[in-house]
């Protein structure tokens, strides 16, 4: 047995089935309980990105240096001018991009005849939009296209606000850099609904042309980069800067342009942190019932091996091998499980309601990453290590002759 205490203590695990099947069932359980919990806010991180990503921002956005800071004081001096040159700059040099958007900001007001309202508005590029904007819905009407001249989108809280119907007249508002005031006319041809009612609440959109007329400019305030991969942003976001450095632009990554998705991913990520502990207690509980259990049915075997002559160390060890085979294989038996089950939920779908402070609800998956699976395989083998030392300790040191007279 002393040479051999690996495959001796895998012996043991089998022997002493009912026990063992309790332990692995704790240890499985609580392993694929992480990964689906894991597996589930990676999702809603990833589909709330998305969302944010394909109704509002875009992958990266770039604007001449200092524009964020004072854009409500003083956009017109932050006016980007050679577009086109920008735009072929970066297609021709950077991979990754799938295209490139401008917009054009302004503030103003809108009125339909009865009443007005104040609206944060963009004029777009409107086929280039359409191709970005995959997660605006159109409750009423349609999206812009190239040949909308006059035409506006607006926000769904923007047209229960105003009334408005597909077909209404509106004028919007602008005061100019130098004070003057311009106005343009526009006929309503669609509402929309974006993942953010505060969006919605404001948010008109009209061709990007049109923008440029009301705003007696040339020039745009952003440029709008979309990727064909959202997991690329970084690297792409890299080598950006690096064809920008000392031309006088900013560059700015989808997650740091959304305050809802930085406190949304905030509040998910510390509720499910305390849920992950909470799973990771119980199955290190449930693990310690059972390895006591056990270790207490067996008092009389280690009180023999005593007695003829094994040392403590020896019976220490045998133990916590035996718990090694146990967490190896409940861990395993969990990573199977929770993946699928991961599978089976997410063939399916987990209906839910809006975000706070959304519109749109989505429907769950259960997003399996390798780290998340390995971590949790981990957790559940060091969980049922630690559970043993206790025990095994006390197993150890026993008295000979009380653990040989035990249930006598």
């Amino acid at each position: 047995m002393q040479n051999a205490p690996f495959s001796f203590a895998l012996r043991n695990v089998f022997r002493q089935k009912v026990r063992s099947i309790a332990t692995l069932a704790s240890i499985a359980i609580g392993v694929a309980g992480l990964i689906l919990a894991g597996g589930f806010v990676k999702d809603i991180f990833i589909q709330l990105g998305e969302a944010i990503i394909h109704s509002q921002t875009g992958h990266i956005q770039i604007t001449r240096a200092g524009y964020s800071e004072n854009k409500s004081h003083a956009p017109e001096k932050y006016l980007i001018e050679e577009v086109d040159d920008l735009k072929s700059k970066l297609m021709k040099s950077v991979p990754g991009i799938d295209q490139t958007i401008s917009r054009l900001s302004f503030t103003g007001v809108i009125n339909n005849g009865r009443r007005d309202l104040g609206i944060v508005g963009e004029g777009i590029e409107p086929d280039g939009e359409a191709k970005l904007g995959t997660f605006l819905r159109y409750i009423e009407g349609r999206a812009l296209t190239n040949t909308d001249i006059d035409g506006i989108v607006v926000g769904e809280g923007v047209a229960k606000s105003l009334g408005l119907k597909i077909g209404d007249r509106v004028t919007i508002v602008v005061t100019l850099a130098a004070g003057a005031v311009n106005t343009f006319d526009f006929g309503l041809i669609g509402v929309f609904q974006s993942f953010s009612k505060e969006f919605d609440g404001r948010a008109v959109r009209i061709p990007l042309e049109a923008t440029k007329i009301l705003m007696d400019t040339s020039g745009i305030h952003l440029l709008v980069v979309q990727l064909s991969d959202t997991a690329s942003t970084s690297a792409v976001l890299s080598s950006t800067k690096l064809q920008l450095e000392n031309l006088g632009f900013d560059t700015h990554p989808w997650y740091s342009l959304s305050d809802f998705y930085e406190k949304t991913v905030e509040l998910y990520d510390r509720q499910f942190g305390v849920l992950r502990l909470i799973i990771l207690v119980m199955v290190l509980l449930s693990v310690i019932n059972s390895v006591n259990m056990t270790l207490f049915e067996r008092t009389r075997e280690f009180g023999t091996m005593r007695a003829i002559g094994d040392r403590s160390e020896l019976v220490f060890r045998l133990i916590m091998i035996e718990s090694f085979w146990l967490g190896l294989f409940g861990g395993a038996l969990g990573i199977i499980l929770g993946c699928l089950a991961a599978l089976s939920i997410s063939a399916i779908g987990i209906p839910m309601p809006p975000p706070p402070n959304a519109n749109l609800g989505y429907t769950a998956l259960i997003k399996l990453d390798i780290a998340t699976v390995l971590v949790a395989g981990a957790i559940g083998f060091i969980a049922c290590i630690l559970a043993a030392i206790l025990p095994a300790r006390r197993a150890a040191k026993a008295d000979i002759v009380e653990a040989l007279r035990h249930g006598m």
